[in-house]
């Protein structure tokens, strides 16, 4: 008896940008007396661009930020301004603009150390996610995404503590809301001048694991989600589909949420001088063995990083089938077959945000980033497309008609 053959219905994701991308499209003088501007003119640009969606960047003001400009090695932009509440009058501006230019949001990105532990610099971030919960409410999000962070004081395990202690309530205050907390899993090794590499401490998926049994025990799991970037997995050694599949093995096939694309290039000479633990001496942060008074100084505490690798806009850096098998570089075919076999995702509203932090390419000039974000994005894209078109294919076609699979493909854990 014949099968019924499957129809090849593939399903692709949700493309976005992160609007820190170019953090002066709305000039300050501009967005700071009109700050609804910022968001209206990213979501034009998205539309030039043909990218369907955005991702929107909130940052505490520079006015208000504990962490000098200049110390930073990514670009942040408060693309939402929450200087004041988000109300009901702004949010049917924004929603009125994504309905002109039929852009839409896919969520709000908050990037900062939400387990600081200077109580009152902590109280000031902790309240500005709250305003952030309550616009990704007004504007009917699904989801924020940032980080978790770390407490210096604390060893990793004390960091767990004070998880529970401190970031619980800002998980229940998302639960109050219906939204999810998407954690990117950067380690942010510059993001202090100490010795400590991990200081955001939702870095890796045993600890996704770990924090979010502690969500659990309080009633506020299904708020705890992962915003993964693999850009942070090539930067610890690791590769997608081995993280994919761990996370199969273990139960936690569900934790995933949404994607940023982003890369690193790493720099195998770079790896001969220092190891992946980085640059831990003569950087320039520290001068006579004591921490630098110039603030500017401590950006170089990020060579913790940069000695080893370089951020890659995807579509930007050269297809390297030798460095995927490395894990020195993306795969981004597999990244996105990986996603697909591996973990529970509802693909269609599954966001697949394009990060821009590649810094010869970071250009604040909207008519020469233009082209390059619009290459990225279509590069995504069609990558995308080709990963759903071969899944379809693959596991729904062809077994309908029992017909094999050619070939092995790339294997999780490979040594």
């Amino acid at each position: 008896m014949t099968k019924h053959p499957t129809a090849f219905e593939p399903k692709f994701m949700k493309m976005s940008v992160l609007t820190a991308a170019l953090q002066e499209l709305t000039p300050r003088q501009i967005r700071d007396a009109d700050p609804d501007r910022a968001i209206e003119d990213w979501l034009e640009f998205a539309r030039e661009m043909d990218c369907p969606n955005i991702q929107i960047s909130a940052a505490l003001h520079p006015t208000e930020s504990d962490v000098p400009p200049e110390a930073m090695l990514d670009p942040v932009a408060n693309t939402l301004d929450l200087r004041k509440p988000f109300d009901k009058a702004r949010a049917k501006r924004v929603l009125g603009a994504m309905e002109a230019t039929r852009v839409g949001v896919t969520d709000i990105a908050f990037f900062d150390n939400l387990l600081h532990d200077d109580n009152d610099l902590r109280a000031k971030k902790h309240a500005f996610v709250v305003r952030m919960l309550d616009a990704a409410a007004a504007l009917g999000l699904k989801a924020v995404c940032g980080f978790v962070g770390r407490n210096q004081k604390l060893s990793m395990d004390g960091n767990l503590v004070f998880f529970e202690n401190v970031f619980i309530p800002l998980l229940k205050e998302a639960k109050a809301r219906g939204i999810e907390y998407r954690v990117e899993q950067c380690p942010m090794p510059g993001w202090t001048i100490g010795d400590n590499f991990h200081n955001n401490i939702g870095y890796t998926p045993a600890l996704w694991i770990a924090l979010h049994r502690i969500c659990e025990k309080h009633g506020v799991g299904d708020q705890f989600r992962v915003h993964y970037d693999p850009s942070h997995a090539i930067l610890m050694g690791q590769d997608t589909r081995s993280i994919f599949q761990y996370l199969k093995d273990s139960g936690y096939d569900f934790i995933v949420g949404g994607f940023h694309v982003k890369g690193q290039v790493i720099d195998p000479k770079g790896v001969a001088a220092w190891g992946y633990g980085g640059q831990t001496v003569e950087r320039g942060d520290w001068k006579n063995g004591q921490p630098s008074p110039n603030p500017a100084d401590h950006g170089n505490a990020w060579k913790k990083q940069t000695v080893l690798c370089e951020h890659e806009l995807p579509g930007t850096a050269k297809h390297d089938p030798l460095g995927y098998l490395q894990n020195r570089t993306v795969d981004w075919l597999d990244h996105q077959l990986a996603a697909r076999e591996l973990l529970k995702l509802d693909v269609a509203n599954t966001a697949l945000v394009i990060e821009h932090e590649y810094p010869r390419a970071r250009i604040q000039d909207k008519a020469r980033l233009k082209p390059i974000l619009q290459g990225s994005i279509a590069f995504a894209r069609k990558i995308d497309e080709a990963a759903a078109c071969m899944h379809a294919l693959h596991h729904e076609v062809l077994p309908s008609q029992d017909i094999p699979v050619q070939g092995r493909g790339r294997v999780p854990y490979w040594t």
